[in-house]
C-alpha cells in the first residue's frame, strides 16, 4: 500500500515546503477513477440533462468500460431501479447518441443495465407565483402592438423581476 511519503517524492516542493494542488491531485484522484473504470465525470454531472429528469431519478451511470487499448465503442453500465429497464431500452439509441455528444466522440456503443438501489434525486422545486411587474413596466408593455412580441417581453421582464442578476437559461 502506498504511503503519503511515496507521493511526496513525486510532487515537487516549493521553497516554503508546500506543494501545489495541481501537483498532488492526479496522484490522489487518478487511481480511484481508474479503479472504477469511470474517467468521464461529465456523465455524472450531466446525467439528468442526458436522460431527462424522470429517468435520472431512477438511474445513474456507474462505469464506462472499453476493450483493452480502445477509447471508443465502449459499454456504459447503468444502475436502475424498479421496472425502468424496458423503458430505458426503448430510448437506448437516444441515450447513446446524447452520451457520445457530451463526450465528444463515439465512446459508447452499448448500454448494460443493472438493477440496484439508487437514492432518489430530490424532486424539482414547486413553481413559484409569477413576479409582479412594476406599473412602469406594465404601461410600457401595453404600448406594444404585436401580441407575440409583447408576451415575449413580458416573460423576460418577469424573469428579470424574479432573480437577482441576469436571467439564467435552465
Amino acid at each position: 500500500m502506498a504511503r503519503d511519503s511515496d507521493h511526496e517524492a513525486d510532487a515537487p516542493r516549493r521553497r516554503n515546503g508546500a506543494r501545489r494542488v495541481a501537483d498532488v491531485l492526479p496522484a490522489v484522484g487518478g487511481p480511484g477513477f481508474r479503479r472504477m473504470g469511470y474517467a468521464q465525470g461529465a456523465l455524472m454531472a450531466r446525467w439528468s440533462e442526458i436522460v431527462g429528469p424522470s429517468y435520472a431519478r431512477h438511474s445513474r451511470p456507474e462505469a464506462l468500460k472499453f476493450a483493452r487499448g480502445e477509447k471508443a465503442g465502449g459499454t456504459l453500465e447503468i444502475a436502475i431501479t424498479g421496472a425502468l429497464a424496458p423503458m430505458l431500452r426503448h430510448v437506448e439509441p437516444q441515450i447513446i447518441e446524447r452520451v457520445n455528444r457530451v463526450l465528444g466522440h463515439g465512446a459508447v456503443a452499448k448500454l448494460r443495465l443493472r438493477h440496484g438501489d439508487i437514492e432518489a434525486a430530490p424532486a424539482p422545486p414547486a413553481p413559484r407565483a409569477p413576479a409582479r411587474l412594476s406599473d412602469e413596466t406594465t404601461s410600457t408593455l401595453r404600448d406594444i402592438e404585436d401580441p407575440g412580441l409583447r408576451a415575449t417581453l413580458e416573460a423576460l421582464a418577469r424573469a428579470l423581476a424574479e432573480k437577482d442578476g441576469p436571467p439564467v437559461i435552465e
